[in-house]
């Protein structure tokens, strides 16, 4: 239920910056994002914005809880085998390598869900159409960025976690979250520009290592990182407040 409720919240708040980055990584121009939202405003009006939403808004709480379930459920049967991490085992003092492994089966767990959902939503932010034979285009691309984007993301918050434990700090979910998930995203940022190429309808035949290298010859690596960054650190951390809020609710209902 609280996956569904940072699933949920995620669409409302970040849909908008969402298809501005969509437009950004698969334009062939180099349109400024004033410019972008400009034409965009101007062709759909405030409804263009949310194109695609209705798609992640159904398949982002599944995806969402697929992917803390798992993690939680790895991290589960990772400590009932070999009990808890000691922080002398922790890669360069401080990642923890069980949240690792956890971090990319959430990931997978994330991926196996989000694939046709996030197909079709980039192929309504572009305007492309397409049909049921479609629904696993760039699922490999998309199972490949979620691993390495979940896994970043936890592994971030758990050094974090630590550092502002020993300082005796507390921050807001929405600071943490929105923090770790800008990391995580700048970490693995050029899978998600190909992710968005390979599954747009516009680069049909191409495959993951031509739209790589083709990324990297036009410098697209970081296309459109700026707004999508900010989407990020908004809707991940109004959705970790919600989230937060939800599981604390349901726990005082056990």
């Amino acid at each position: 239920m609280a996956g569904f409720a940072y699933g949920g919240t995620t669409v409302l708040v970040g849909q908008p910056m969402d298809t501005l980055k969509t437009l950004q990584q698969t334009s062939a121009s180099s349109r400024s994002l004033t410019g972008t939202a400009s034409e965009l405003y101007r062709t759909a009006g405030l409804r263009g914005f949310y194109r695609g939403g209705v798609p992640l808004l159904i398949g982002g709480g599944l995806m969402r809880s697929a992917q803390f379930g798992v993690y939680s459920s790895a991290m589960a049967t990772i400590q009932s085998n070999y009990g808890a991490a000691d922080p002398s085992q922790y890669w360069f003092g401080c990642v923890n390598p069980q949240v690792v492994a956890a971090g990319f089966c959430g990931g997978i767990g994330r991926g196996l869900v989000e694939g046709p959902f996030e197909m079709a939503k980039v192929r309504n932010q572009v305007v492309s159409g397409w049909k049921f034979g479609d629904a696993f285009q760039g699922f490999g691309t998309t199972m490949l960025r979620n691993s390495f984007l979940f896994a970043g993301f936890v592994i971030y918050l758990d050094v974090l976690k630590q550092q502002l434990d020993q300082r005796d700090m507390k921050w807001t979910p929405f600071i943490t979250a929105g923090l770790c998930a800008n990391a995580a995203w700048a970490t693995i940022w050029p899978l998600d520009v190909v992710k968005t190429r390979r599954q747009s309808g516009k680069y049909d035949g191409r495959n993951f290592l031509w739209l790589l290298r083709d990324a990297v010859r036009k410098g697209d690596m970081y296309r459109g990182i700026g707004v999508g960054l900010a989407r990020s650190f908004i809707a991940n951390g109004a959705s970790m407040e919600v989230y937060a809020v939800v599981e604390r609710e349901l726990k005082g209902r056990i």
